[in-house]
C-alpha cells in the first residue's frame, strides 16, 4: 500500500475552488448511484443529475436518515438497495460487510473514498509514517477497527490491532512494542493509562492519539497533554468513513474540526431538508462520494453548527463545533408521536416566527405540552391560531407560549422531553 501523500495542497484552497470541484464531480456521481443502486433510481426517478452542481441544487434533493435508512433495510436486504457494491451478482464487489447497531448494514468497496481517507484525519493529528499505532477500536462486526486501520497504513504507519477489552494484556503489549500513537475511545486510553499506573508500569511511549466514539472531555484533553500526550478527535462514521477531524496547532490547541475535502456537508434544520445560517446548530447532513456506498444527503443524525472563519493551521474548509447532541427527538405523548418535522411544519406556517420549540412537561403525571416560538409583536389571535395549527399537525393539544426574538437557545432542540417520573 502506497503512503498518502500529505500536507495536501488541497487543504489549502479557496472556498470557490473547492465548491467548484466537488459541484464538478456531484452530476457524474448521483447519476452513478441511479444507474447502480435501486432506491437511488427511484428516490431521484425525476431528478436531472446534471442539473445538480450548486449548494441550492443539491439542498432541493430529499434528505436520506439513518432512522429511514434502516427501515428501508429491513424491507430489502442486505442494504435497501442504497449500495453499489454487493457479492455474487453484483456489479462491484464489496470487500467487507460490517453491522451497526439497529442492525444496520454497511459495505465496504475497494474505493481509496473508503476508509482510506482517514488518512487525512490522522496526520493532522501527528500521526507519521513509521509510527506504531495501538487501534483499540473494535474489529468484530462493527467498521471502526477497520477505519482507523485503514486510514493509519494509507498514511504509511504499521498497526498493531488490538482491539476492545483484555485491559492488562493491551498494557503488556504496550509496554512491549512501544507504541507512539493511539487510535479509540478516550474513555478506554483513561483506563488504559490509570491501570498502568496502578500496576507501576506507566504507559511512556503514546505521544499522539486520535479519538472518537464519544464525547472527549476537555478536563481528559488536559490530562493527557499533562502527560505528554496530543489528543484529537476524529468524526466518523460507519456508513461515510470520516468526517471531520482535529488540526492542532503547535501548542496542541483545537479549533473546531475541519470538514473532509471529499465530502459535502450541510446543516439542516431537524427534521426538514432546509439549511440553515452558518452559527445555527441543525443536523449533520453529508454527500460521500464512495462509487459503492454513494449516499447522496445522508442525515447522519448529529446535531453541529458551522464555525466562522478557518483553522489556525491554514486549513480552508468548512469548520464545525463537532457533536453537539442528536437530532431525532421524536416524543410519544399521549400514546402518540410527535415528531420534529412536525413542529417545523407548524412553525412554517407562520412566518412572523422565529425559532420554535415544543417542551413537554407531566405535572402529576399527566403529559403536557407547550410550543414556545419567538416573535417580534405577540398577539393573542395568532397564538390561538398557532395553538389550532398545532392540534392539526400532532393531533394533541397544547399550551402556546411566546418569547422575544433571539430568546430561545440556538442548540438545535425542536423537542424538549423535560418529563420527570417519580
Amino acid at each position: 500500500m502506497t503512503a498518502a501523500l500529505f500536507p495536501d495542497p488541497r487543504e489549502l484552497r479557496s472556498a470557490e475552488a473547492r465548491d467548484t470541484e466537488l459541484f464538478s464531480r456531484l452530476p457524474a456521481h448521483i447519476a452513478h448511484a441511479k444507474a447502480h443502486a435501486p432506491a437511488f433510481a427511484t428516490l431521484f426517478a425525476h431528478i436531472d443529475a446534471n442539473a445538480i452542481t450548486s449548494r441550492a441544487a443539491l439542498a432541493s434533493l430529499p434528505v436520506l436518515r439513518k432512522s429511514e435508512l434502516l427501515e428501508q433495510q429491513k424491507a430489502a436486504r442486505p442494504f435497501g438497495g442504497y449500495a453499489a457494491a454487493g457479492w455474487g451478482n453484483a456489479a462491484r464487489r464489496a470487500e467487507r460487510v460490517f453491522a451497526s447497531p439497529g442492525p444496520i448494514y454497511e459495505p465496504e468497496g475497494n474505493s481509496p473514498l473508503a476508509y482510506a481517507r482517514t488518512a487525512r484525519a490522522l496526520y493532522a493529528a501527528g500521526f507519521r509514517a513509521g509510527d506504531l499505532v495501538h487501534n483499540t477500536f473494535s474489529y468484530h462486526m462493527t467498521p471502526g477497527g477497520w477505519i482507523m486501520d485503514e486510514g493509519a497504513r494509507t498514511l504509511g504507519c504499521t498497526v498493531f490491532p488490538a482491539g476492545v477489552g483484555q485491559t492488562e494484556q493491551q498494557i503488556a503489549a504496550m509496554l512491549d512494542l512501544q507504541p507512539t500513537a493511539y487510535t479509540g475511545t478516550p474513555s478506554f486510553l483513561r483506563i488504559l493509562l490509570e491501570k498502568a499506573d496502578e500496576l507501576g508500569t506507566p504507559i511512556q511511549s503514546i505521544k499522539r492519539a486520535s479519538v472518537s466514539g464519544e464525547y472527549f472531555p476537555p478536563q481528559l484533553r488536559e490530562m493527557l497533554k499533562a502527560r505528554g500526550i496530543i489528543g484529537t478527535q476524529t468524526y466518523a462514521t460507519a456508513e461515510l468513513g470520516l468526517v471531520a477531524y482535529e488540526a492542532p496547532d503547535a501548542n496542541g490547541n483545537v479549533q473546531g474540526m475541519i470538514v473532509d475535502e471529499d465530502i459535502i456537508l450541510e446543516i439542516v434544520r431537524p427534521g426538514t431538508g432546509d439549511v440553515l445560517p452558518d452559527g445555527e446548530v441543525g443536523e449533520v447532513v453529508v454527500t460521500s462520494f464512495s462509487p459503492d456506498y454513494p449516499l447522496i444527503r445522508f442525515g447522519t443524525g448529529d446535531l453541529s453548527a458551522v464555525l466562522p472563519g478557518i483553522c489556525p493551521t491554514g486549513r480552508t474548509n468548512q469548520r464545525i463545533k463537532g457533536w453537539m447532541g442528536r437530532a431525532d427527538q421524536t416524543a410519544k405523548v399521549k400514546g402518540m408521536f410527535v415528531h420534529p418535522s412536525q413542529i417545523n411544519a407548524i412553525a412554517k406556517k407562520f412566518p412572523q416566527l422565529g425559532r420554535a420549540r415544543l417542551v413537554i412537561t407531566n405535572p402529576d403525571q399527566k403529559d403536557a405540552m407547550a410550543l414556545h416560538v419567538e416573535i417580534a409583536a405577540p398577539d393573542d389571535a395568532l397564538k390561538s391560531q398557532i395553538a389550532a395549527t398545532m392540534r392539526d399537525v400532532t393531533k394533541l393539544g397544547g399550551d402556546v407560549v411566546f418569547a422575544a426574538l433571539g430568546a430561545l437557545s440556538n442548540d438545535g432542540k425542536v423537542i424538549d422531553d423535560a418529563r420527570k417520573y417519580e
